[in-house]
Parts: C-alpha cells; structure tokens; sequence
C-alpha cells in the first residue's frame, strides 16, 4: 500500500503561482510512476503531468501546461512536487496525486495509488 498526502493548494489570481506537494509514504519500493492529474466536476480526471522512474526525470506534460508547470521529485524526503507558474483560471481544478507500478503511465486508468487532493482556484 502506498498512501499520498497533497499540500500547497490555494486561490490565486491569473498569473499567479503555486507548488503543490505529496507525501509518499508507506510501500514507496513499489512506486515507479507518479503524476498529477486534474478533475473538476462532470469531467473525467486528466493527466497535467506525469515523472517516470523511480531515479530518472523523464518527464511528460499535457499540452496546455507545458513551459508553465515543472513536475520533480525529492526522493530522500519521498516527496512529489509539481510547481505551477503563469497560471491562468483554465488551470482551476482539483490537483490529485497518484502512483503507478508501470514505467511510462499517463492515463489515469494505469495510475492505482490516488490521494485526496488539494484545490486550486485561479481568478481572473
């Protein structure tokens, strides 16, 4: 079992910035694969941007937040940070944290460890 704890989430105005931050704790051996995705209500969760491996950074970022968002890890502390800057009232949603046993996971259905989430809001 792995257990994810996000932090960081907030409401700013459009351009503004955050980081969000998970825990990992618990069986972390097992997790090779982590992300964060966004959900907001009647949709379905999407990848915002996924980092591959246990010790590379092979990184994977969905479209509308690349060269705004940087996704790292500290795996002295297991902990999962996803920075977002220039952010603009699309990027409003909930930030979930997830893990994966798989090498190069994206989709949320190969993604099987989830945390509760952390809100973002972005006025304009």
């Amino acid at each position: 079992q792995v257990q994810l704890q996000e932090s960081g989430g907030g409401s700013v105005q459009s351009g503004g910035s955050l980081t969000l931050s998970c825990a990992v704790s618990g069986s972390t051996y097992s997790t090779y694969s982590m992300g964060w995705f966004r959900q907001v209500p009647g949709r379905e969760r999407r990848g915002v941007a996924v980092i591959n491996g246990r010790t590379t950074t092979r990184t994977r970022y969905a479209d509308s937040v690349k060269g705004r968002f940087t996704i790292s890890k500290d795996n002295a502390k297991n902990i999962l940070y996803l920075h977002m800057n220039s952010l603009e009232p699309a990027d409003t949603g909930m930030y979930i944290c997830a893990s994966s046993t798989r090498a190069d996971s994206w989709l949320a259905a190969e993604f099987i460890y989830w945390g509760q989430g952390t809100q973002v809001t972005v006025s304009s």
